[in-house]
């Protein structure tokens, strides 16, 4: 062990009241004395975080619009509190790169949580990273930062942090020399996996958020469900590892035991495996280098008694082949994959877009938008910008009865 224990961390939660904010907060309250939280945020969750920021104590907080903002300002007033609230997009970036902070929990789910993310690195700062967003639009700008400002990247991905604990440390981003074969990250499959595939035509939106293993966010949700989140966790791998579209296998895993594995050349594999629970790579980031309590139950190994594996079927789910056809493109394909990714998922929730419908408007977009380099981050908002513009028009065109049909098809 180290004497970390005895110089708390500094931490600002970007997205305290999302899934993985909620667990942060969950593992720090369980070491009140090696954690000091300076900061958090959500979007417009207005209750919770007030509830957070009474029970944490933080210097600041911040919401995305103004009047939400003050709505919580004069609530805390009211209940003795000096957290300051602040609001917007500089309001993020000004807690992620306050000087008295030394870690950041990027949890902020899409393209939103870039620019904050961004900030992070480029004051330096320990991130753990549940913003996978950040790597698939802006990869070659964002891990460039990370080395020139001297950030300390650890992933919260379930899948990514097990890849990490199974890479030998000290990793130095060579897979080759490392003696790694390839990099095998598993998948639930999601709700779907064993659906005929004539019934995706009528699926409704809480259908698709009803995961069998994790408890998530609605868009991560729809993501598993069309496996976009296998795709885009494929494209964030290969910037966190330096591996090559064609060293990283996906898998489907249905007990979602096994996180990930790493090939090596000697015939060996090795596997983190653990109960579905964000808690555990959020303990293990928070502590790293050292091991802390993440109030995780032990696995029953004997209760579980089999481990399944199968290869995902691209017919079934034309999402993951999307993204790997993103991500061999480069530049900004994968940005406007995300783009699009991100303006269907919030069509179909909405009842605008058929469940099978997404990956249709997704290749559209990629399709239509012409590749260009990535440079800076304003080129990935520009590529952002022209995908979303894109989808849109072929969601006007194409998009329609999803609403009609939820309402009759029983959740």
């Amino acid at each position: 062990m180290t004497d970390a224990i005895n110089v708390p961390q500094q931490l600002a939660i970007l997205g305290s009241t999302g899934s993985v904010g909620v667990s942060t907060l969950d593992v720090v309250a369980r070491h009140r004395g090696r954690f000091n939280v300076v900061a958090l945020s959500a979007y417009r969750q207005l209750d919770l975080l007030l509830r957070q920021c009474l029970q944490f104590a933080p210097r600041f907080a911040v919401l995305h619009a103004a009047e939400d903002a003050a709505r919580l300002q004069r609530s805390l007033q009211a209940q003795g509190s000096t957290t300051e609230v602040l609001h917007g997009v500089a309001g993020l970036e000004q807690i992620a790169a306050l000087p008295q902070v030394n870690t950041v929990m990027a949890a902020i789910v899409g393209i939103a949580g870039l620019r904050a993310t961004f900030a992070a690195v480029k004051a330096g700062k320990r991130v753990l990273l549940a913003n996978k967003e950040a790597l698939v639009t802006a990869g070659p700008v964002f891990m460039q930062a990370v080395r020139d400002h001297g950030a300390t990247l650890l992933p919260i991905d379930s899948e990514h942090n097990a890849v990490f604990q199974a890479l030998p440390r000290g990793f130095a981003g060579d897979l080759g020399v490392a003696g790694v074969r390839r990099i095998v990250l598993t998948a639930s499959g999601g709700p779907f996996r064993d659906v005929p595939l004539e019934r995706l035509h009528d699926v409704t939106p809480d259908q698709a958020c009803a995961h069998p293993n994790w408890v998530m966010g609605r868009k991560i949700s729809v993501d598993s469900a069309t496996m976009m989140n296998k795709g885009l966790e494929v494209i964030e791998a290969s910037w966190l590892f330096n591996a090559d579209e064609t060293q990283i296998q996906v898998v489907i895993h249905p007990e979602s035991v096994i996180h990930s594995l790493v090939d090596y050349i000697d015939g060996s594999m090795l596997a983190q495996l653990g109960n579905p629970d964000m808690r555990t790579p959020i303990a293990f980031a928070l502590g790293f280098p050292d091991r802390i309590s993440a109030g995780v139950d032990v696995l029953d190994l004997v209760a579980l008694k089999q481990l399944t594996f199968a290869q995902p079927d691209v017919t079934r789910f034309p999402c993951l082949a999307l993204a790997r056809q993103a991500l061999r493109a480069g530049g900004s394909a994968p940005a406007v994959l995300n783009a699009a990714n991100e303006v269907a998922v919030d069509a179909f929730l909405n009842l605008k877009l058929r469940f099978d419908q997404i990956p249709q408007l997704i290749e559209h977009t990629l399709s239509a938008t012409a590749v260009v380099p990535l440079i800076d981050l304003e080129d990935v908002f520009t590529a952002d910008r022209g995908a979303r513009d894109c989808a849109d028009l072929w969601l006007a065109r194409n998009a329609g009865g999803a609403r009609e049909r939820a309402l009759r098809v029983p959740a």
